[in-house]
């Protein structure tokens, strides 16, 4: 009897903290629906993809590093650009934390943006977009050209890569990149996948007895390129939305702060350095020609160092330029410098500078020193380097002695002076003011005349001849003409 108030004080205390527990998680639960909003950060890929874009979508991806949870939404409209760049930017997805990137085709994601767009770990796109065939491409003389095997490998290496990754249909990435490819879908008693023409006929003939059905979904020769609906049906895009907000409320997130990714002002006058760059080179060779030609004049050797400088800085600024190549730069500007300076004679010294200066900048415009055979495309890239370069170089030389021939004289009419009015346009061998005589004038043989010699008129001795035969010595004769040096005499 004696346990029962005991037994009552423990039920009471027992319900004290059963009821302060419920309070606790009562409290709790407002506290989790009032989280703060999801953030999203979505960057634009569009235009070409070139190293401009991978340095602003690296920043992007940067910036969305301060949320652990952030999800990453890349905006796709790109028909694509250099695949070293694509490779890039892929390099950077990967590195993002894995299942938080989207690729939103809100347009198109075609050749390169194809690539970029798998390296995501989904893919969703709007009504009526495409994505696809990325053929390697180079612009030759007669047009767009297909590269061959050697470069298509290693591309189709990564979309395999991408696709085992991130779950798409490795076959049919594969078939993004290789027109020879035959893909087909095969339907058997358990299941549905897809497989090339090789890999079909390497099937097991008890597979083969399964078969129910079999489709031509990519034929030789073509590239796979789909819309939405095709994408969704091949295993590719998750969905089809009207935009970013529909793809939001479809995975579920009712509470998100987008936060849009826009280039800055440095990223545009970058880009814009990118653009004009061949001219810039040119402007700076050039103004460094006129300075070694006309020492003194200074402006055109400001002018050409700063355009030089602007070439670099843009290509530093997109990661392609380090302090490697601007190494190299200086050591050929110190080596003119001693060119003109302390050896002049366009020697060693001259030629070793601009040689450093011309390899400094090929190697500003790439992200290697000496291609990889692993990516073949590299080679051609340092081709186009090259020829860039040493073009602009040449145009810069034929502008250069054009300026010093016809615009440097032509200042005088536009800057003060003081300049020289007289000319010696009237400065001939038979000016009257030069010779000393004129026509008229008499003189004394001082030498007989074969019909040449010599005659004193007053203090000076000259050279004539006579218009008609000998003259001997000590007679009188007088000028009738004076034509250039020429002094002709007759006897007087």
């Amino acid at each position: 009897m004696k346990l029962k108030p005991v037994l009552f004080a423990f039920f009471f205390l027992s319900c004290l903290v059963s009821q302060s527990f419920a309070r606790d998680t009562t409290t709790a639960r407002p506290a989790a629906q009032s989280s703060t909003p999801k953030k999203v950060f979505v960057i634009p890929v569009e235009g070409d993809v070139d190293p401009n874009m991978a340095e602003f979508i690296a920043r992007g991806l940067h910036e969305a590093e301060a949320y652990p949870d952030a999800l990453i939404i890349l905006e796709m409209d790109t028909f694509g650009g250099r695949v070293d760049a694509a490779f890039q930017i892929v390099d950077t997805i990967l590195n993002a934390p894995r299942g938080k990137t989207i690729a939103y085709v809100k347009t198109k994601a075609i050749s390169a943006g194809s690539l970029i767009a798998l390296a995501c770990s989904k893919l969703v796109m709007k009504h009526n977009t495409t994505i696809g065939d990325c053929a390697p491409i180079a612009v030759t003389s007669e047009g767009p050209q297909m590269l061959g095997e050697k470069f298509q490998s290693p591309l189709r290496a990564k979309f395999r890569t991408l696709a085992k990754r991130n779950g798409f249909p490795q076959i049919l990435a594969e078939a993004l990149v290789t027109p020879e490819m035959v893909v087909y879908k095969v339907t058997t008693c358990d299941s549905t996948f897809y497989i090339d023409s090789i890999g079909f006929v390497s099937l097991s003939d008890a597979i083969k007895k399964t078969v129910t059905a079999k489709t031509v979904v990519v034929k030789k020769g073509q590239l796979l390129t789909m819309d939405d609906i095709e994408a969704k049906q091949l295993g590719f895009s998750k969905m089809s939305v009207e935009s970013v907000e529909e793809l939001l409320k479809a995975l579920q997130i009712p509470r998100y702060d987008i936060i849009r990714i826009k280039k800055n002002w440095s990223e545009s006058f970058v880009h814009l350095i990118g653009l004009i760059a061949p001219v810039l080179m040119i402007i700076g060779f050039a103004g460094l020609y006129i300075e070694y030609k006309t020492p003194g004049l200074i402006a055109p050797g400001i002018i050409g160092g700063l355009c030089l400088a602007l070439v670099f800085f843009g290509q530093y600024m997109v990661g392609l330029a380090n302090y490697t190549d601007l190494l190299i730069i200086i050591i050929g500007i110190v080596l003119m410098g001693i060119e003109i300076f302390v050896l002049p004679g366009f020697g060693i010294a001259g030629i070793a500078g601009i040689a450093c200066v011309v390899i400094g900048l090929i190697l500003s415009f790439q992200s290697f020193v000496i291609p990889s055979p692993s990516m073949p495309w590299q080679a051609r890239e340092l081709t186009a380097n090259i020829g860039r370069v040493l073009g602009s170089f040449v145009a810069a030389f034929i502008g250069g002695i054009l300026f010093i021939r016809f615009v440097i004289p032509s200042f005088s009419k536009v800057m003060p002076g003081p300049y020289l009015d007289a000319t010696l346009k009237s400065s001939h061998a038979d000016s009257e003011a030069i010779v000393g005589v004129k026509e008229g004038d008499e003189g004394e043989v001082i030498t007989a005349l074969r019909p040449s010699g010599r005659v004193a008129f007053g203090p000076q001795t000259l050279d004539v001849v006579t218009e008609g035969g000998f003259v001997e010595k000590g007679s009188r004769v007088v000028i009738i003409k004076i034509s250039r040096s020429k002094i002709t005499v007759s006897r007087k």
